[in-house]
């Protein structure tokens, strides 16, 4: 697939965008395998960064790099829980949305150039904030200020995702729902808080605010889920954006009733 990079925008090749949702009524068709035990006891994910080291090749990489230094990358950024993509030497959009990620989660201004400081960091890495020190070994936080989603299982961060949430702007979008031709205004906000995942749907969900790519909701009509754009800063209606690929595992790792912290502000990169 391919990537079109412009203003710190990722646009791949294909239809739609991916804002909020609204929920429906009544029972979901589709429910997600149970959640992950969560009695697991809980080991500080610093520990388990910590225990992992690697020698860097440190060859100045841009977007479009071919070679064995992108698949070291690719292989590097997968091992610590980001999701790059195959381990092709291709450094693609992808790819490119998992270097945003491990540059946020390590403190270093989000760019397509992995360079020196990207380098160390992926030699001795950190591992991402915790946001609730005392929650369940498996869960979900959102961090808005960052603009990363965690999934942790049984206390280790097992995903680490770019995400891009709600833009903060006041919104009227005029749409055809439920066969009228209706107005919809509201703020677009992915409000802080406590969830739990509910219902999700497979493939593409169409809503009055856009179609959604595998969705997982757990505030009402806000979801994650993927999306063809998912630029670095808050532009949605409401939902947590994240790259296809992302969208594309995480059904399979993020089961229904699994807590979901949503903190941080809004702060454009």
């Amino acid at each position: 697939m391919a990537a079109l990079v412009t203003a710190g925008v990722v646009v791949l090749t294909g239809s739609g965008t991916g804002p909020a949702a609204a929920a429906p009524t009544g029972t979901p068709a589709l429910q997600a395998a149970t959640t992950i035990a969560a009695k697991t006891p809980t080991t500080t994910p610093t520990t388990a960064y910590a225990a992992v080291r690697a020698e860097a090749p440190r060859k100045t990489l841009r977007l479009g790099a071919k070679g064995e230094a992108v698949a070291w990358l690719q292989r590097r950024l997968a091992e610590l829980g980001y999701q790059p993509g195959r381990a092709d030497g291709r450094y693609g959009g992808t790819t490119l949305t998992a270097v945003w990620a491990f540059q946020k989660v390590n403190g270093i201004a989000p760019t397509s150039t992995v360079a020196a400081r990207t380098w160390t960091a992926l030699e001795s890495p950190r591992a991402p904030k915790v946001l609730v020190p005392n929650g369940q070994p498996t869960r979900a936080e959102v961090n808005l200020t960052k603009q990363i989603m965690v999934l942790y299982v049984a206390g280790q961060p097992k995903l680490i995702t770019h995400i891009s949430s709600g833009s903060g702007v006041a919104y009227c979008e005029t749409a055809v729902w439920q066969g009228k031709q209706q107005r919809f205004c509201g703020s677009a906000r992915t409000p802080t808080g406590d969830y739990k995942t509910t219902w999700r749907k497979s493939g593409w969900h169409t809503s009055y605010l856009g179609r959604l790519y595998n969705p997982i909701f757990f505030n009402g009509g806000i979801a994650f889920h993927g999306a063809l754009s998912v630029p670095l800063y808050p532009a949605s209606h409401g939902c947590v954006r994240m790259p296809m690929n992302v969208a594309e595992v995480l059904p399979g790792m993020l089961g229904t009733g699994v807590p979901v912290h949503v903190r941080g502000a809004y702060r454009r990169a």
